[in-house]
C-alpha cells in the first residue's frame, strides 16, 4: 500500500471502500480460507479492489493486497476488460 504506483493507500481509505464495497468476485477455493475481491470507494471517491479472507474460528478479516485498479483494465472497476 506504501509503493501503490498511483499514490499511498492509507489504512483509513481500505476501511472507507470495505465499508462501501460490493463483492466482485470470490475465490472459495482459496487456502487456507476462501477469499474475496472487494470493489469499494473512500470518502474522496477513490477506486480500489481489496482481497481479503474471513477467518470463522477467530472471528477476524485478513487483508491479503490492496491496489487502486488501472481504469484501462476494468469496465467501471467491476468488470475485467477483453483484450
Amino acid at each position: 500500500m506504501e509503493n501503490e504506483e498511483l499514490g499511498q493507500i492509507l489504512d483509513a481509505e481500505v476501511y472507507q471502500a470495505i465499508c462501501k464495497g460490493e463483492i466482485i468476485q470470490e475465490y472459495p477455493d482459496d487456502k487456507p480460507y476462501p477469499s474475496v475481491l472487494i470493489f469499494g470507494q473512500t470518502n474522496n471517491k477513490r477506486p480500489l479492489h481489496i482481497v481479503c479472507s474471513y477467518n470463522n474460528d477467530e472471528d477476524i478479516a485478513i487483508i491479503i493486497t490492496v491496489y487502486e485498479p488501472n481504469p484501462n483494465r476494468w469496465i467501471d472497476f467491476k468488470r475485467r476488460r477483453i483484450k
